[in-house]
Protein backbone atom coordinates (compact mmCIF):
# COMPACT_ATOMS: atom_id res chain seq x y z
CA UNK A 1 0.00 0.00 0.00
CA UNK A 2 1.34 3.18 -0.74
CA UNK A 3 0.68 5.70 1.81
CA UNK A 4 2.70 8.98 0.33
CA UNK A 5 0.38 11.47 -0.59
CA UNK A 6 1.05 15.45 -0.55
CA UNK A 7 -0.69 15.74 2.72
CA UNK A 8 1.17 12.78 4.15
CA UNK A 9 4.89 11.97 3.24
CA UNK A 10 7.31 9.50 4.47
CA UNK A 11 9.36 11.04 7.70
CA UNK A 12 11.52 9.34 10.23
CA UNK A 13 8.00 9.22 12.27
CA UNK A 14 6.49 7.21 9.77
CA UNK A 15 9.65 4.88 9.54
CA UNK A 16 9.82 4.32 13.33
CA UNK A 17 5.83 3.89 13.43
CA UNK A 18 6.22 0.98 10.60
CA UNK A 19 9.13 -1.00 12.76
CA UNK A 20 7.26 -0.55 16.05
CA UNK A 21 4.18 -2.17 14.28
CA UNK A 22 6.91 -4.66 12.29
CA UNK A 23 5.86 -3.79 9.04
CA UNK A 24 8.28 -3.62 6.40
CA UNK A 25 9.41 -1.49 3.95
CA UNK A 26 11.40 -1.30 0.53
CA UNK A 27 14.48 1.39 -0.16
CA UNK A 28 16.14 1.83 -3.22
CA UNK A 29 18.75 3.42 -4.65
CA UNK A 30 18.11 6.12 -6.76
CA UNK A 31 20.22 9.09 -8.51
CA UNK A 32 17.93 11.06 -10.43
CA UNK A 33 14.90 13.12 -10.82
CA UNK A 34 12.79 10.70 -13.21
CA UNK A 35 13.79 7.92 -11.60
CA UNK A 36 12.92 9.13 -8.73
CA UNK A 37 8.99 10.39 -9.94
CA UNK A 38 8.34 6.85 -11.29
CA UNK A 39 10.08 4.80 -7.91
CA UNK A 40 7.96 6.96 -5.86
CA UNK A 41 4.66 6.09 -7.88
CA UNK A 42 5.16 2.80 -7.63
CA UNK A 43 5.45 2.88 -3.58
CA UNK A 44 8.67 3.04 -2.75
CA UNK A 45 8.92 4.49 -0.22
CA UNK A 46 13.13 5.42 0.84
CA UNK A 47 15.42 6.15 -1.31
CA UNK A 48 19.37 6.28 -1.36
CA UNK A 49 21.06 8.53 -3.08
CA UNK A 50 24.22 6.52 -3.17
CA UNK A 51 27.96 6.95 -3.00
CA UNK A 52 27.08 3.79 -5.87
CA UNK A 53 26.55 6.53 -7.81
CA UNK A 54 30.34 6.43 -8.59
CA UNK A 55 30.10 3.18 -10.46
CA UNK A 56 25.84 3.40 -11.66
CA UNK A 57 26.63 7.13 -13.69
CA UNK A 58 30.10 7.63 -13.37
CA UNK A 59 31.41 4.30 -14.71
CA UNK A 60 34.35 4.24 -12.10
CA UNK A 61 35.69 1.04 -10.31
CA UNK A 62 35.14 2.39 -6.92
CA UNK A 63 32.43 4.46 -4.53
CA UNK A 64 35.29 6.27 -3.19
CA UNK A 65 35.18 7.85 -6.67
CA UNK A 66 32.29 10.60 -6.13
CA UNK A 67 32.30 14.29 -5.03
CA UNK A 68 30.42 16.07 -2.02
CA UNK A 69 29.28 18.41 -4.57
CA UNK A 70 28.64 15.69 -7.81
CA UNK A 71 26.23 13.59 -4.51
CA UNK A 72 24.40 17.17 -3.39
CA UNK A 73 23.80 17.59 -6.71
CA UNK A 74 21.86 14.38 -7.58
CA UNK A 75 20.32 14.10 -4.07
CA UNK A 76 18.68 17.48 -4.55
CA UNK A 77 17.60 15.84 -8.27
CA UNK A 78 16.20 12.85 -6.72
CA UNK A 79 14.32 14.66 -3.82
CA UNK A 80 12.66 17.58 -6.43
CA UNK A 81 11.63 14.22 -8.27
CA UNK A 82 9.95 12.61 -5.33
CA UNK A 83 9.05 15.18 -2.79
CA UNK A 84 6.87 12.61 -0.63
CA UNK A 85 9.89 9.81 -0.18
CA UNK A 86 12.53 9.63 2.73
CA UNK A 87 15.33 10.93 1.02
CA UNK A 88 18.64 9.66 2.52
CA UNK A 89 21.96 11.09 1.22
CA UNK A 90 25.47 8.78 1.31
CA UNK A 91 28.55 11.15 2.66
CA UNK A 92 31.20 10.17 0.22
CA UNK A 93 34.57 8.77 1.00
CA UNK A 94 36.79 12.00 2.71
CA UNK A 95 33.73 14.02 3.42
CA UNK A 96 33.15 13.26 7.32
CA UNK A 97 36.76 11.56 8.20
CA UNK A 98 39.18 13.72 8.53
CA UNK A 99 37.77 16.35 10.75
CA UNK A 100 34.47 16.71 12.62
CA UNK A 101 33.85 20.07 12.28
CA UNK A 102 34.07 19.57 8.26
CA UNK A 103 31.99 16.35 8.58
CA UNK A 104 29.18 18.79 10.43
CA UNK A 105 28.84 21.41 8.21
CA UNK A 106 28.71 18.72 5.09
CA UNK A 107 26.26 16.68 6.90
CA UNK A 108 24.42 19.90 7.33
CA UNK A 109 24.68 20.60 3.08
CA UNK A 110 23.02 17.63 2.59
CA UNK A 111 20.00 18.89 4.90
CA UNK A 112 20.03 22.34 3.23
CA UNK A 113 21.83 21.96 -0.50
CA UNK A 114 20.74 18.54 -0.85
CA UNK A 115 17.21 18.79 0.49
CA UNK A 116 17.92 15.15 2.05
CA UNK A 117 16.12 13.47 4.96
CA UNK A 118 18.99 12.02 6.85
CA UNK A 119 22.78 11.51 5.98
CA UNK A 120 24.40 7.81 5.45
CA UNK A 121 27.81 7.32 6.85
CA UNK A 122 29.93 4.23 6.79
CA UNK A 123 30.99 3.71 10.35
CA UNK A 124 32.49 1.42 13.42
CA UNK A 125 32.66 2.27 17.26
CA UNK A 126 35.45 5.02 16.72
CA UNK A 127 33.14 7.27 15.06
CA UNK A 128 30.82 7.25 17.88
CA UNK A 129 31.97 10.72 19.08
CA UNK A 130 31.14 12.40 15.53
CA UNK A 131 27.83 10.58 15.15
CA UNK A 132 26.83 12.20 18.85
CA UNK A 133 28.10 15.52 17.76
CA UNK A 134 26.13 15.50 14.58
CA UNK A 135 23.33 14.36 15.94
CA UNK A 136 23.27 16.99 18.58
CA UNK A 137 23.55 19.35 15.93
CA UNK A 138 20.20 18.20 14.56
CA UNK A 139 22.01 15.93 11.74
CA UNK A 140 19.47 12.79 11.42
CA UNK A 141 22.34 9.74 10.56
CA UNK A 142 22.16 6.61 9.56
CA UNK A 143 25.03 4.50 10.74
CA UNK A 144 26.19 2.16 8.06
CA UNK A 145 27.74 -1.02 9.98
CA UNK A 146 29.13 -4.05 8.57
CA UNK A 147 31.01 -4.55 5.16
CA UNK A 148 31.65 -0.50 4.29
CA UNK A 149 32.43 -0.14 0.79
CA UNK A 150 34.82 2.56 1.16
CA UNK A 151 37.23 1.16 3.34
CA UNK A 152 37.73 -1.92 0.51
CA UNK A 153 41.40 -0.56 -0.16
CA UNK A 154 42.63 -0.52 3.19
CA UNK A 155 40.79 -4.20 3.61
CA UNK A 156 42.50 -5.32 -0.02
CA UNK A 157 39.63 -6.37 -1.24
CA UNK A 158 37.57 -5.97 -4.36
CA UNK A 159 34.30 -7.72 -3.61
CA UNK A 160 32.17 -7.19 -0.52
CA UNK A 161 33.45 -8.91 2.99
CA UNK A 162 30.68 -10.53 4.85
CA UNK A 163 31.25 -8.70 8.44
CA UNK A 164 30.25 -11.21 11.70
CA UNK A 165 30.97 -14.29 10.57
CA UNK A 166 32.82 -15.17 14.24
CA UNK A 167 31.46 -14.93 17.12
CA UNK A 168 33.76 -11.72 18.20
CA UNK A 169 32.71 -9.85 15.00
CA UNK A 170 29.46 -10.59 15.52
CA UNK A 171 29.57 -9.35 19.12
CA UNK A 172 31.72 -6.35 17.95
CA UNK A 173 29.01 -5.57 15.52
CA UNK A 174 26.11 -6.20 18.19
CA UNK A 175 28.03 -3.51 20.46
CA UNK A 176 28.88 -1.09 18.05
CA UNK A 177 25.11 -0.82 16.59
CA UNK A 178 23.86 -0.09 20.38
CA UNK A 179 26.98 2.40 20.94
CA UNK A 180 25.52 3.98 17.18
CA UNK A 181 21.79 4.54 18.92
CA UNK A 182 22.90 5.43 22.09
CA UNK A 183 24.67 8.47 20.41
CA UNK A 184 21.67 9.53 18.37
CA UNK A 185 21.89 7.58 14.89
CA UNK A 186 18.15 7.07 14.26
CA UNK A 187 18.74 4.11 11.90
CA UNK A 188 21.26 1.76 11.01
CA UNK A 189 21.86 -0.28 7.67
CA UNK A 190 23.71 -3.43 7.87
CA UNK A 191 25.48 -4.50 4.72
CA UNK A 192 26.81 -7.89 4.34
CA UNK A 193 25.63 -9.25 7.40
CA UNK A 194 24.72 -12.89 8.59
CA UNK A 195 21.43 -12.48 9.07
CA UNK A 196 21.49 -14.61 12.75
CA UNK A 197 23.78 -11.61 13.40
CA UNK A 198 21.18 -9.15 11.99
CA UNK A 199 18.64 -10.80 13.78
CA UNK A 200 20.34 -10.36 17.47
CA UNK A 201 20.96 -6.36 16.81
CA UNK A 202 17.13 -5.79 15.32
CA UNK A 203 16.16 -7.44 18.95
CA UNK A 204 18.57 -5.33 20.60
CA UNK A 205 17.79 -1.73 19.11
CA UNK A 206 15.29 0.15 18.98
CA UNK A 207 15.42 2.08 15.86
CA UNK A 208 14.70 1.35 12.52
CA UNK A 209 17.47 -1.33 11.20
CA UNK A 210 18.10 -1.65 7.12
CA UNK A 211 19.06 -4.45 5.78
CA UNK A 212 21.34 -4.78 2.71
CA UNK A 213 22.16 -8.65 2.44
CA UNK A 214 21.71 -8.81 5.95
CA UNK A 215 18.80 -11.67 6.38
CA UNK A 216 15.06 -10.53 6.85
CA UNK A 217 15.13 -9.33 10.04
CA UNK A 218 15.51 -6.20 9.22
CA UNK A 219 12.65 -3.88 8.75
CA UNK A 220 13.46 -2.16 6.13
CA UNK A 221 15.11 -3.56 2.84
CA UNK A 222 17.80 -1.82 0.09
CA UNK A 223 19.67 -3.17 -2.95
CA UNK A 224 21.26 -0.99 -5.88
CA UNK A 225 17.76 -0.07 -7.93
CA UNK A 226 20.38 -1.22 -11.70
CA UNK A 227 20.71 -4.68 -9.80
CA UNK A 228 17.04 -5.02 -9.30
CA UNK A 229 16.70 -3.94 -12.84
CA UNK A 230 18.99 -6.85 -14.69
CA UNK A 231 21.12 -3.75 -15.55
CA UNK A 232 24.48 -5.09 -13.99
CA UNK A 233 27.10 -7.58 -14.86
CA UNK A 234 27.89 -8.71 -11.90
CA UNK A 235 24.08 -9.89 -9.77
CA UNK A 236 24.66 -10.11 -6.27
CA UNK A 237 22.84 -13.11 -4.72
CA UNK A 238 21.33 -11.04 -2.03
CA UNK A 239 19.64 -9.45 -5.12
CA UNK A 240 18.10 -11.18 -7.88
CA UNK A 241 17.08 -9.22 -10.85
CA UNK A 242 12.77 -9.18 -11.10
CA UNK A 243 13.49 -7.56 -14.33
CA UNK A 244 15.13 -7.10 -17.49
CA UNK A 245 15.44 -3.43 -18.27
CA UNK A 246 19.40 -4.04 -19.89
CA UNK A 247 17.85 -6.00 -22.63
CA UNK A 248 14.75 -3.67 -22.86
CA UNK A 249 17.00 -1.31 -23.20
CA UNK A 250 19.45 -2.51 -25.89
CA UNK A 251 16.18 -3.52 -27.73
CA UNK A 252 14.52 0.62 -27.73
CA UNK A 253 18.32 1.28 -29.23
CA UNK A 254 18.37 -1.39 -31.78
CA UNK A 255 15.01 -0.41 -32.98
CA UNK A 256 16.10 3.52 -32.83
CA UNK A 257 18.76 2.51 -35.13
CA UNK A 258 16.59 0.89 -37.71
CA UNK A 259 14.04 3.36 -37.52
CA UNK A 260 16.59 6.42 -38.55
CA UNK A 261 18.59 3.87 -41.08
CA UNK A 262 15.44 3.06 -43.17
CA UNK A 263 14.46 6.46 -43.04
CA UNK A 264 11.09 5.84 -41.11
CA UNK A 265 8.92 9.07 -41.04
CA UNK A 266 9.17 8.49 -37.20
CA UNK A 267 12.48 9.92 -37.57
CA UNK A 268 13.15 13.39 -38.25
CA UNK A 269 10.19 15.04 -38.50
CA UNK A 270 6.71 16.53 -36.27
CA UNK A 271 7.14 19.97 -36.96
CA UNK A 272 5.55 22.40 -39.95
CA UNK A 273 5.91 25.48 -41.12
CA UNK A 274 3.58 28.48 -41.04
CA UNK A 275 0.79 27.28 -44.15
CA UNK A 276 2.13 28.71 -47.35
CA UNK A 277 5.79 29.61 -46.08
CA UNK A 278 7.12 26.59 -47.79
CA UNK A 279 6.57 27.91 -50.74
CA UNK A 280 8.57 30.82 -50.45
CA UNK A 281 11.49 29.02 -49.91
Amino acid sequence: MNDMTPDNPITLQTLRKWTSENRRFAMLTCYDATTARWLASGGVPVLLVGDSAAQMILGRDSSIHVSLDFMLTITAAVKRGAPRCFVMGDMPFMSYQADDAEAIRNAGRFLTDGRADAVKLEVDGSFADLVGKMSRAGIPVVAHLGWRPQMARHDGVRTARIAGRTADEAHQLIADAKLMERQGAVMLLLEAVPPEVSRKIVEQVRVPVIGCGAGPACAGQVVVLQDLLGMTERQPSFAPPIARMGLALQDAASQWVKIVEQGNRQAGEGYQMNQGESEKL
